[in-house]
C-alpha cells in the first residue's frame, strides 16, 4: 500500500461504470489517498476462482456426543480443515438456519465483508483510483480466503449486516464508586456483548465491603457486584448469536477485598466439584449442570500487582491494603501468603491471572 496526494483532479477515483466523482472527494483536492500494489492477485482474476471448492456438512457436538449445531451442504475451500469449517459456519454465517437468507458458502461470508469494506473506501474517497479499489478488494479477498490473516469476530458478525457495525473486539470500561455508575456499567457491557465484543473493567475504584457508605451501612464491595454482573453476562450471547459474553475483571492487589477476590472463583469451583460428586453434569455448557449452578463463570479474573508488591514477596515483607475512600491502611498480610493464595487458586480453577501494573505502564508508549 502507498499513499499519494490527489491534487491533480484527473486522478480522482471514479464510481464503477463511470458514474462520476465519489462522495467525499469534492471537499479537499489536496486530500491524501491510498494506492495498493497487487502482491497475490492479477487484474481480472477473481481469487475465488483460483481455489478448488467442495461441499461439506458442518457439525459440532457437545461432550456427550449430542449435536449442538449442524448445517449441511456448505461450500468451503477444499484445503480448509473440518475444524475451520465448523467454526466459520457455526459462528460467522449469518441468517437463520433453514431459511433462504442463511449464508451457505465461504464465498458469501468473505464477499460480504470485503465488498462492504471496499464500498466504504469508495464512498469515503480513500482510494487514489478505481484500479486501487479493485486491487484492495482482490488482495483482501485472497488473504482471507488463503487464511493468511483473519478479522476478529465482531467484523464477521456485523460488517455487511449492520448499517454502522461494531468492529472492535475489546473495550475497557471504567466505573465510579456510585450506584448509578455501577448499573450503567452493566448496561454498557450488555450492549457491547450484544454486538459481539468483549469488555474489561478494573473494579478497584469501588469501595470495599470493609468500608462505610456515606448514608450509613456497609458497602457491598466489588466482589458482590461481580456476582450480579456475572449472572447478567451469562444470559447474553456475544453478538446476539452463538457465543457467550467475554469479560475480564481486575482488582488491584492493595484493595481491601483482595483476598475475597482471589478466592471467590476457587470457592465456586469447589462447589462445582461437590455438585458433580452428587450426580450433576460436569460439562461447561450444560443447562442445569454443576457449572451452570455456580457464580463467577463468565469472566476472567486478574490481580493487578505492582513492582512494590513483587519486591515485598521476594523480600518476605508485609503488604498493607488501603481504603478506597481515603487511602488509610486497612489490613496487613504477609506478601508471600497473598502470592501463594493467588497461585493456589490459579491451580484449582485457572484464575486469577496476574497483570504487572508497573511494567505495563513503563512499556506503554
Amino acid at each position: 500500500m502507498a499513499i499519494e496526494s490527489t491534487a491533480n483532479p484527473g486522478n480522482e477515483p471514479q464510481v464503477p461504470g463511470g458514474a462520476g466523482v465519489l462522495a467525499g472527494d469534492r471537499s479537499d483536492p489536496e486530500r491524501v489517498r491510498l494506492t495498493f500494489e497487487r502482491r497475490f492477485t492479477q487484474p481480472g482474476v477473481d481469487p475465488f476462482d483460483t481455489v478448488e471448492w467442495e461441499t461439506r456438512d458442518a457439525v459440532i457436538s457437545n461432550e456427550r456426543g449430542e449435536k449442538v449445531f449442524e448445517q449441511k451442504g456448505v461450500e468451503v475451500p477444499k484445503f480448509w480443515s473440518q475444524t475451520a469449517t465448523n467454526v466459520v459456519v457455526s459462528k460467522y454465517f449469518r441468517g437463520h438456519l433453514g431459511t433462504p437468507g442463511r449464508e451457505r458458502s465461504v464465498r458469501q461470508l468473505i464477499g460480504r465483508v470485503v465488498d462492504t469494506m471496499t464500498a466504504w473506501g469508495r464512498k469515503g474517497g480513500y482510494f487514489a483510483s478505481e484500479d486501487d479499489a479493485q486491487a484492495f478488494h482482490a488482495e483482501l479477498k485472497h488473504i482471507l480466503l488463503q487464511q493468511q490473516a483473519c478479522f476478529n469476530s465482531p467484523v464477521w458478525f456485523n460488517v455487511g449486516i449492520e448499517e454502522k457495525p461494531q468492529c472492535s473486539a475489546c473495550f475497557i470500561n471504567s466505573v465510579e464508586d456510585t450506584m448509578q455508575s455501577i448499573l450503567q456499567l452493566a448496561k454498557t457491557e450488555g450492549m457491547l456483548f450484544k454486538y459481539g465484543s468483549g469488555t474489561g473493567s478494573n473494579l478497584s475504584s469501588l469501595r470495599s465491603s470493609r468500608e462505610r457508605l456515606a448514608g450509613g451501612g456497609t458497602a457491598s464491595g466489588p466482589v458482590s457486584f461481580m456476582k450480579g454482573f456475572d449472572a447478567f453476562d451469562g444470559v447474553i450471547k456475544s453478538g446476539g448469536k452463538t457465543r457467550r459474553a467475554a469479560k475480564m475483571v481486575i482488582l488491584n492487589v492493595d484493595h481491601p477485598d483482595i483476598v475475597d477476590f482471589v478466592r471467590c472463583k476457587e470457592v465456586e469451583e469447589r462447589k462445582a466439584w461437590a455438585l458433580i460428586d452428587a450426580g450433576y453434569e460436569g460439562g461447561f455448557n450444560v443447562p442445569g449442570g454443576a457449572y451452570d449452578s455456580i457464580a463467577y463463570q463468565n469472566a476472567n479474573h486478574s490481580v493487578r500487582v505492582t513492582d512494590e508488591f513483587m519486591k515485598a514477596v521476594i523480600e518476605d515483607r508485609e503488604w498493607t491494603t488501603r481504603a478506597v475512600t481515603d487511602g488509610r491502611p486497612m489490613e496487613t498480610h504477609r506478601a508471600r501468603d497473598l502470592m501463594r493464595m493467588i497461585a493456589e487458586s490459579t491451580w484449582v480453577c485457572g484464575d486469577p491471572g496476574m497483570q504487572y501494573d508497573t511494567t505495563v505502564n513503563d512499556w506503554h508508549t
